[in-house]
This record gives C-alpha cells, sequence and structure tokens, in this order.
C-alpha cells in the first residue's frame, strides 16, 4: 500500500477575518486547527504529517502540537510566499512517503471516510481530488461587470481537499510548475496527467470569514451529537 504523509496547509493571512487568525480561533471546544489535524492523527491510513504555517503561527503551532501530544506529526514547518510553495516545503519535509494528501488546515470539518476515499481513488489513477457538483449558476463577467456567459453547471464542481497523489508525481508537477496554481491537481494537470474527481462534502467547508467559523462549529457540535 505504501507509506501516506499528510501536508496540513494554514500559512494564509487569514485577510478576511478581521485581524483574527482563524487557524487559532477557539471552535467546539478546541483551535480550528487541531480539529484537523485529529482526524489524520487518528486514519489509521496516515503515517505521517507535516504542518506548513506563516511566521507568525509557527510558535503557537509548535506549542499546539505539544498540547496535543500529536505522535504522527513529525514537523512544522515555515510556509512559502505562494499556496504552491508551502504546499513544496511540506513536500520536502515528508520521510519515504509513497502517497501524499494535501488537506487545508482551515477545512476543520474534513472526515477519515474523505481521507480514505481519495487514497483509494488515488491508488487507481495517481492523482484525486474531492469535489461537490455547483448548484449556482456561474456567470462570466467583464472588467466592466457585465455578464459575457453562463456555464452550464451540469459539469461544474467545486474543488475542496482532500487532494491525493503519488509522491513522485506531486513533486514532478511542483518542480515543472508554470505560474501561479490554486490548487495541487492544477499543477498535475499541467504534466497531462488525469485527476479523478470524487465526492466530496457539502459540509467539508473552507474557514476564511468570520460567518464560516459559526458554520463550522455548527457542523463540528452536530457531528459530536450524531
Amino acid at each position: 500500500m505504501g507509506r501516506v504523509g499528510a501536508i496540513i496547509v494554514a500559512a494564509g493571512k487569514s485577510s478576511r477575518m478581521g485581524g483574527e487568525d482563524k487557524i487559532f480561533a477557539v471552535i467546539a471546544g478546541k483551535a480550528l486547527l487541531a480539529h484537523t489535524v485529529d482526524v489524520f492523527e487518528n486514519c489509521s491510513s496516515v503515517d505521517e504529517v507535516v504542518i506548513v504555517l506563516s511566521e507568525d503561527s509557527i510558535d503557537r503551532g509548535t506549542g499546539l502540537v505539544k498540547e496535543r501530544r500529536w505522535s504522527k506529526v513529525s514537523a512544522v514547518c515555515l510556509g512559502g510566499a505562494r499556496r504552491q510553495d508551502s504546499v513544496w516545503e511540506g513536500l520536502r519535509r515528508l520521510s519515504g512517503c509513497d502517497w501524499v494528501v494535501v488537506h487545508d488546515g482551515a477545512r476543520p470539518c474534513v472526515s477519515p471516510e474523505l481521507i480514505e476515499t481519495g487514497l483509494k481513488e488515488a491508488r487507481e489513477f495517481g492523482a484525486a481530488l474531492a469535489a461537490v457538483p455547483v448548484t449556482d449558476t456561474v456567470k462570466v463577467v467583464s472588467p466592466e461587470s457585465f455578464v459575457e456567459d453562463t456555464l452550464p453547471r451540469q459539469r461544474l464542481w467545486a474543488a475542496q481537499t482532500p487532494q491525493v497523489f503519488r509522491y513522485d508525481l506531486i513533486s514532478e508537477a511542483h518542480q515543472q510548475a508554470k505560474g501561479h496554481a490554486t490548487d495541487d491537481a492544477a499543477l498535475v494537470e499541467q504534466l497531462n496527467h488525469r485527476v479523478k474527481v470524487y465526492r466530496g462534502s457539502e459540509t467539508n467547508i473552507k474557514v476564511t470569514t468570520p460567518d464560516d467559523l459559526v458554520m463550522a462549529e455548527a457542523i463540528l457540535r452536530g457531528k459530536k451529537q450524531g
């Protein structure tokens, strides 16, 4: 099956949080990042975890690792200027891994099932990402704010994480990267390698605003009660 490493990417600036570092915001009794890492720590298929943080968050992140006693966390490292730079820093610190799970630290409602399904699909296809079908009508809008086109939503999916890859494939994708990419799957696509899409979850939200914190807390408390 091969050794599985996870990279938890949490080096963003939280620019839409009104100055609060969302990664350490307390929801449902513990830091947002703790909810995320706990899922990977308790997932039997994951062997190693690397957490990538911003310079301002390194000390707090290291302290959280000690407090939570995460046995699988092998490194807490500094991220780069772009998300893809941060993932690359994480890749460099994984030890002997055959498979890589990349996940946003700001998605605390991830489930073990999403990780396991991603690994299953990646083992067959080399690359896989969680996504959900788009339900809204999507418009292409000009710089002057006029509609230029309406996209057929039947084939539109909103990408999430986890995104899972063969280590050699994602490593090559980062080394051969051309320009800026908002997720790792886009870099693999640049290599003309197909990426398998599997069904994510509407509750697997990414926290970017204060309202998202409220929603994430409701989801997490609901899971505890369930």
